[in-house]
């Protein structure tokens, strides 16, 4: 089987990776105003060269920045909207880990006003990552369902939205006109990180849901629609993945429980080319929701776990990987990690060494499963 020459390819990663030393001590320094936003800038640009190097050398094909330039994962880009504040969550989150469990309630979103985007957010983070890479460069944002399921319907100014319909359309609106200017700055490769469908799968997370006074069942379908309009102004060409995510803060996950209750909305109704996949446990399920994946979509398959630093066997990813196959044909699989490796500055409780050691193996056995990256 020849090699992929559009993304998703047969070995592909998720995004963010853990920051340097150096670039962590800059962003301290700035927060103390010891140092510029234009010294921090040239530490973020040397870190991203190097990182940039680093995925080359190891094989991939696509690379990212390693979103070295955000605090979180989400927060950077949404706050970036004129009237969206961070603010605490109602949401109580009984975070998973090796070791046991950790309650807290993540920051939500509000929006308090009406939605504009005074200027663009993230073309120029492309705009480098692309002239720095031999390679093909993604683009990774957070899925536009953020700004709305943390909070629910509380959280969305009644004064400026009594209709939440014209709050969904100014939404998709103002991400439409992010993705038309990555578009025009070169961008083919962007990533839509999504969580909420993956917490849909978890039934005490639905539970959550229903108490904020919203229906589990209809918000795949609000959202599937919701992010359409946000991608509606890209060209043919530009390939559009998504990410589903369970929960990745330094370890620690939040969802449980298969795709089952979100898989024909999830890989029928939203107009993207592939899925990245968590199934790196248990806790996402088995493999038989891909049944509902359609002709033309690819499923890159999350079988390397970025939560912990013990390194997989490669057999084991081969075996699950002929697993899958036996519900979606193999040349719709695809291989990457569970997710990225710093959703937050600090990342996750491995190494660098461990981190490069991963990927080396996702890129390895991609060449041996489908003779090509």
């Amino acid at each position: 089987m020849s090699a992929r020459q559009t993304p998703p390819f047969r070995a592909d990663h998720v995004g963010s990776l853990l920051r340097p030393k150096s670039l962590l001590d800059a962003r301290e320094q700035r927060r103390r105003n010891a140092i510029t936003v234009a010294q921090l800038e040239a530490v973020e640009d040397a870190a991203i060269r190097e990182v940039v190097a680093l995925q080359e050398d190891i094989g991939l094909k696509a690379v990212t920045d390693g979103e070295f330039r955000r605090t979180l994962w989400h927060v950077d880009f949404l706050t970036s909207f004129a009237n969206v504040k961070s603010v605490p969550g109602k949401v109580t989150a009984k975070f998973h880990t090796h070791e046991g469990e950790i309650e807290r309630t993540p920051s939500a979103l509000a929006v308090v006003g009406k939605l504009a985007r005074p200027k663009p957010i993230f073309v120029d983070h492309f705009r480098f990552v692309k002239s720095v890479t031999k390679v093909k460069p993604k683009l990774t944002i957070p899925s536009p369902s953020i700004l709305h399921f943390r909070g629910g319907r509380d959280a969305i100014d009644r004064a400026t939205y009594p209709d939440m319909a014209r709050f969904y359309a100014d939404l998709a609106r103002v991400y439409s006109e992010e993705v038309r200017d990555l578009a025009a700055a070169g961008c083919r490769y962007l990533q839509i990180d999504e969580v909420n469908f993956a917490y849909l799968c978890d039934p005490k997370l639905r539970d959550q849901v229903r108490a904020l006074g919203e229906d589990p069942d209809t918000l795949p379908h609000i959202y599937a629609r919701l992010i359409n309009g946000a991608i509606a102004t890209r060209p043919k060409d530009m390939v559009v993945c998504m990410h589903l995510c369970r929960g990745n803060f330094e370890g620690a996950w939040i969802a449980e429980g298969g795709y089952e209750p979100v898989a024909e909305t999830l890989f029928n109704e939203i107009a993207v080319d592939g899925y990245f996949l968590e199934y790196d446990t248990e806790r996402a399920g088995g493999f038989a929701p891909l049944r509902f994946l359609p002709k033309g979509k690819t499923a890159v398959l999350g079988l390397v776990t970025t939560k912990l630093p013990q390194l997989e066997r490669k057999n084991d990813l081969k075996r699950r990987i002929d697993a899958a196959a036996k519900v979606v044909p193999l040349e719709r699989l695809a291989l990457s990690p569970q997710c990225g490796f710093a959703s937050g500055e600090r990342g996750n409780k491995l190494t660098v060494a461990d981190e490069i050691a991963k990927l080396r193996l996702v890129v390895e056995t991609a060449r041996e499963v489908w003779g090509g990256v």
